[in-house]
Parts: structure tokens; sequence; C-alpha cells
């Protein structure tokens, strides 16, 4: 026992056996506390992960089918006050054909036009009567089948609607739905009859269907007497949980229920339009467990970490303060005393000053690269622009580099976006971090370099010479090769000239990304210095609007060859009478932004031409127009043979004639001699739009240009396409543009410059 207490007493008394009894304890009594804890955080931590990621889920149901709702009520709106319907619930003789007959084409029109609509029916309360589609019309309830909901005219109340699900009898399932909407009618005040929304439950649950992730779950829906409309699980639940759920939850949101020894997370929203409730139930045991096992394994490293500062005070004391005794004995010889810490002390404050130090070189080497990186994106964003804070940052990152002139390459994929959906955001980024490391290792030791990414396509390198050797475009034409042989892709560089002032960096880059946009005449895998193209005037050229229309008529005409032949024509205009590449993905995105125009609005891209054009050559340019002109051409060729589609041809060349004046859909109508019901039902069939919308966007699209291309005034410019009022046209201009006619003005006027500089 003597002993033992004086072994303790010996190494108690160096700090370093201190500090390591003392880390250990208190490691030991954080990791214990953790581990007695963790269980109760993490489940606290998993219900609120859990509960929010479901409680949006619901959410994004609920609004889904609320919508799909609303919009099947619009449609009974408009079958209950449609002249034909009064006509069929007030005339004497219901079965005239030519008021059926346009009541079909109503009830087929609007059920075509709705994906959640399966049928529509009509029935006249007073004479038992129906007319529907598909099954057509029935002068009694006894010969439709799908006649045993008639009895809801009881339901209604105050109510204009009811939604319920129902029992189709056999028979009517072709027609009939286990969901529908019905409307009450109303003429002069007395109750008529009903219309009937027969919804597609399949489309109307669609969303109601995710992924469920090996989660135990389950959602459903209830009605107003909480009976199961929908449900969708991948774990047996039977009516008393939900019951007990609904009951302990109340009129709350979501809570944690404990249900046959299983804890369960319930979730419920109400829906203002249905009044449905949808719940979501979640199994916590298997998620909870993991938490569990958490907790132990939290607790045994607590004890791994005890027995491991055991281990590190004996071998502190048996290895690691052998040199300190040796610096103790000699302390002593310059009559220290033994007892003293001071030798100790001395290892120890050299040892952290060492390891500082090392540690502080590693972190300056680590951030250098980063910072410079980021003083150079910055100067290319323009975050960075005062001469003193540039040469400050400059003195600060590069103090090693000479007061010699500098290089900037700008490095760009090649057919970008077909190298992009080859890899994921992830993989990309490895990529570009390998191209990076590939350019540094080829350029190291002779050159000094920095490599920055300005986003997408494009990586920079700042560069040095630290002897002479071989010339900088040589240099990057090797490095292009190896990066094609080790990572399989094309790029191309720009090279500005040399710049001796660290102050004309941005004059650098502007020049590298100048002479990189010279691969839409030279090609894949270039280096293209700026001296080579900076002769190349802006020539004083005649635009291509003449082959632009020429294309656009064609594809109007449905003539596949006249499109291909104005193509070629418009080519080799750009080829010949266009200097800077600027100009042509300019003009490029015209062309693009009018042929999109030409097909039907929900498949115009909203992408920039000029964004997906920088990366490609001119040919492979004229591909990827091909490759957007031909469905046009095809789809016209197909309409232009339509009797229906020239009366629409028509009708638009009639809103492009007389667009400055106040003309609707009736003098729209008039102008071709139809109704204009017809008018609007044939403008839709053929293309996709309202006539109203139609007038709408080549109005702005007429105001749009003339903001760009003349100095008028707003007023003025509203009444040159049709609008009277000022506010009127700034108000449907924003609308449609999203930005008021002003700034749109001055947006289209500074990129214009832009591209010309």
């Amino acid at each position: 026992m003597q002993p033992l207490k004086k072994w303790l007493k010996i190494n108690w008394a160096h700090t370093q056996i201190r500090l390591v009894s003392i880390l250990t304890v208190s490691v030991f009594l954080i990791i214990l506390a953790v581990s007695l804890t963790s269980y109760y955080t993490s489940k606290s931590v998993l219900q609120e992960e859990l509960s929010e990621p479901q409680r949006q889920i619901l959410q994004l149901n609920m609004n889904v089918i609320d919508e799909s709702i609303k919009e099947s009520d619009q449609v009974a709106i408009q079958v209950a006050l449609n002249r034909n319907v009064y006509q069929f619930l007030t005339s004497d003789h219901q079965a005239s054909y030519n008021n059926i007959t346009e009541l079909y084409q109503l009830l087929t029109t609007l059920i075509g036009n709705s994906k959640y609509i399966k049928s529509i029916y009509v029935y006249d309360l007073q004479r038992g009567s129906f007319v529907a589609i598909p099954q057509g019309f029935s002068s009694s309830k006894l010969t439709f089948v799908d006649s045993d909901w008639v009895s809801v005219a009881d339901e209604f109340g105050d109510k204009p609607t009811v939604i319920k699900k129902r029992q189709v009898p056999e028979g009517g399932n072709k027609s009939g739905s286990n969901f529908t909407l019905f409307r009450k009618i109303n003429i002069r005040g007395e109750f008529k009859g009903i219309v009937a929304v027969n919804l597609k439950d399949e489309e109307l649950f669609a969303r109601l269907n995710p992924s469920l992730n090996g989660i135990n779950r389950m959602r459903f829906i209830l009605d107003g007497r909480d009976e199961v409309l929908y449900s969708v699980s991948n774990v047996e639940f039977d009516q008393e949980a939900i019951r007990q759920a609904l009951a302990e939850l109340k009129e709350t949101a979501s809570g944690d229920i404990a249900y046959q020894n299983r804890k369960l997370l319930v979730n419920q929203l109400k829906s203002p339009v249905t009044g449905w409730k949808y719940v979501s139930i979640v199994v916590q045991d298997s998620l909870l467990a993991k938490s569990q096992r958490v907790r132990d394994a939290v607790l045994l490293v607590s004890i791994a970490a005890l027995a491991l500062g055991g281990v590190t005070i004996f071998y502190i004391n048996a290895e690691a303060f052998r040199p300190v005794r040796r610096l103790r004995q000699l302390f002593s010889a310059y009559e220290r005393k033994e007892s003293g810490m001071g030798g100790i002390d001395l290892e120890k404050l050299t040892d952290e000053l060492l390891s500082n130090h090392a540690h502080l070189s590693r972190l300056v080497r680590e951030t250098m690269s980063e910072a410079s990186s980021k003083m150079l994106h910055d100067i290319y964003t323009g975050n960075l622009t005062g001469k003193r804070d540039i040469q400050e940052k400059w003195n600060r990152y590069f103090g090693d580099w000479l007061k010699a002139p500098v290089s900037v390459a700008i490095l760009s994929i090649d057919r970008y976006e077909d190298w992009s959906r080859q890899y994921s955001d992830s993989d990309r980024s490895l990529m570009k971090f390998a191209l990076a490391n590939i350019i540094a290792e080829l350029f190291e030791p002779q050159w000094r370099i920095v490599c920055a990414d300005f986003g997408k396509d494009k990586t920079a390198i700042l560069l040095q010479p630290r002897e002479t050797g071989a010339p900088l475009e040589t240099k990057l034409a090797e490095a292009i090769q190896v990066v094609f042989d080790l990572l399989k892709f094309r790029i191309s560089a720009g090279v500005s000239t040399p710049q001796p002032d660290v102050n004309r960096l941005k004059q650098a880059m502007l020049e590298a990304e100048n002479a990189l946009s010279y691969r839409v005449y030279r090609g894949y895998g270039q280096v293209i210095p700026f001296h080579n193209v900076s002769e190349h005037e802006l020539k004083d050229h005649q635009p291509a609007g003449q082959e632009l229309e020429d294309v656009v008529r064609a594809i109007q005409e449905g003539d596949e060859a006249a499109a291909s032949e104005g193509l070629d024509r418009m080519f080799l205009h750009l080829r010949t009478e266009y200097g800077y590449p600027s100009a042509v993905f300019s003009f490029l995105q015209e062309f693009v932004e009018r042929i999109g125009q030409l097909g039907p609005a929900e498949e115009q891209e909203a992408e920039p031409a000029y964004e997906r054009f920088e990366t490609l050559h001119l040919d492979d340019i004229r591909q990827e127009l091909d490759r957007r002109i031909d469905p046009l051409v095809r789809r016209y060729r197909r309409l232009v043979e339509s009797k229906d589609f020239i009366m629409c041809r028509r009708m638009i060349d009639y809103m492009k004639q007389h667009l400055g004046e106040p003309i609707g859909i009736p003098e729209i109508a008039d102008s071709i001699g139809i109704s204009s019901s017809l008018a609007s039902q044939v403008f839709k069939q053929e293309t996709g739009e309202t006539i109203y919308n139609y007038l709408t966007r080549i109005r702005m699209d007429r105001a749009a240009e003339l903001l760009v291309k003349t100095d008028s005034r707003i007023s003025d410019i509203a009444v040159m396409v049709g609008y009277q009022h000022e506010n009127s046209f700034i108000r449907i201009f924003r609308k449609y543009k999203d930005i008021t006619p002003g700034k749109y003005r001055d947006m289209m006027r500074t990129r214009t410059d832009f591209l010309i500089e």
C-alpha cells in the first residue's frame, strides 16, 4: 500500500499526468452525461424532423386535392349557368335535338379539358330526366343506370355543393365514379336540378401515394363523419387505431400516442374546401430502437475513454517522461531543484510551439490558395474593384510572386450542356476539381499558378513564369490533350495578353473570355490567344432579318426544304457578316425566342439561348436549331391542311393588323364570320391558348420590341398596342414579363450594350 501511495504522489506531481487525469475524468463524465441524455434528445429531434415532413406532405396532398375539387366545382358552375342547361330544365320540349346536341358538345369539351373529370350528369329534379356524357338523354331515372344518387337533393340544405363518396351500381362503373361533386341548380330562386361531376379517383388521389421509404406509416382521408374515404399504408392499421388516434388528438394538429405497445406519431390537417381530414400515422418503434443503440454505444465509448486515459497515464510515466527526466537532470546541474516543474514546463512549451507552428504553416498554405482563388473570383464578378484593395490583397496572397507580367487563361468545357447531363452535381464538382489539379500539376514547377472556379463550364487560371520554357499557348495545348486523355472530355482555352499591372487583371479576364468566345468559329479543344483575335472588329453588318423571316415563313407553311435553305443562308450570313461572337449569340438568342413563339406555350424553353450556345461550335448550333425546327415544321404541315387552322391564321392575321386598336373576341370572330363561342373553341383547340391570352401576348411582345428599339414614351407605346390607359398596360405588361416596362427597357439596353462591348 505504501509503495502505491508513493507512486501516486510522484506521478501526481507531474503536470502532464494531472492534466491527463483531469481530462480523462472530464471526458468520461461528459460522454456519460451524453449517453444518458442522447436517447431522449434524439427522440425529440427525431419526432420534430419526422413530424414536419409529414405535415408538409399532408399539406401538399390536401392542396392538390382541394385545387382539383375547386376546378371541378368551376366546371359544375359553368354547366349550371349554361343557357342550354337552362333550356333543358325549363323548356316544355326537353328532347330538342339542337339543345341536346349543344349540351353534349359543352359537356364533352369540359370533360376533355380536365384530367380529373370522368363524366358529367345533369338531372331535372321535377321531371326526373337526365342528360349525361357518355350515357346521353334519359327521360326517366328508371332508364338511367347510375341514378341511385338523386336522393342527395335532400342533403344540400343551404349549401350549394355536396362532395361525397358513393357506391356506383352495377353497370354504371364505366361512367359513374365513387367520388362525385354535386351542385345545386337554382332558377329564379327555385331548386330545379343537380349537376353531378364524377371524379377520377385515381387522378384525384394520385399524389397521396409517394414512396414510403421503408418507414412504417399510413396516410388516409376521412369525411365529416370520420369514415375512411381513401388510405395508403405499408403496415396494418385497424379502425380502432384510427379512432383512438383522432380521439386523443381531438383538434390538435400533431401528437405522440401509444397503441398496442407501439409508439405512433400522428399528424392531421382539415381541408377548408371539403371539410375532409388528412391524417398521417408513423410507427416510431424501429426508429427509436436506433436511438437506444446509440445511447448504449456512447456509454461504451465513455468507458473506453476512461480506460484509454489510464493507459495514457501509464505510457507517459513509462516512456514519454524519459526525456523530461533527462532535462531535469540537466537543469539540476545549474542548481535547479529536482522537484520543480521547470523542466516539464519547458518541454511542454517547446512541444506546443512546434505543434502550433506546424499547424499554422499547414493552415496558411491551405487558406492562402483558397483566398487567392476567391480574390480572382471577386475581381471577375466585380465585387473587388478598388485599386488599393486589389493591391493590398495581392501583396497578402501573392507575396512570393515576382513583379513580372501575369497572364490569365479561361478554360471552358466544350458542349457543356451535353457534358453536364452525364454527371450529377457532386460528380460535376469532382470533375472540375480534377481538371484544376491536372492543370496545376502540369504547369508546376515552371509556372506560378492559381486556379479559380468561375461557375458552370468555366475555370480561370492565373499564370506567371518561373523560368524560360515552352510558350504558354503550347503548354496549354498539351494540358488540353492530357485532360482529354484522363477525363475523356474536351476543353477550350482563351488566353489574355501578359499584364504587368495587377490592377489590370479584370482587363486580362475580359480578354481571355473574349478570345474563348471565338470557339464558335474555330471549334473545340483549341487554345485561342487574344492577340490572334484582337484585330477582329465588329462589322457594320446588316442584321439577318430577312433570312430569319424566311425561316419563320417556311416553318409556318410546313415547308421543310425551304426552312433548311433559309437556315443555310442565315448561317452563311453569320459566318461572313458577323465579327464578334457576342453578336452571333445575340442574334441566335433572338432567333430561338422567335421560333419558340411558334410552338405551344407550354413547350417554350425558359433558358436563354446565349447560355445554351456559348460552348458550342457554329456547326453544332446549326444541328441544335435543326432539332428545334423539325418538329415545328411537321406540326405546321399538319395544321396547314386543317380548315380550323386556316381560320386561326386568319384570326391571328387580323389581330396583328389591328394590334393598335381596342379589339376583342367579338371583333376577331366577326372578321371570319363565325360566332364568338365557336371562334374561342376553334382557337383553343388549334393553338392551345385562348384568344384573349394570345392577343395579350403578341401585344406584350410588340410592346417589348418598341421599348427596346424606340425612344417612345410608355403611354404612347400603350396606345400603339391597343391600350387606352397607361396603368392598365403597365399592370398587364408586368404580369406577362415579371417586370415593369421602364425596368425592362433599361435591362435590355444594358444587356445589348454589354454584348456589343
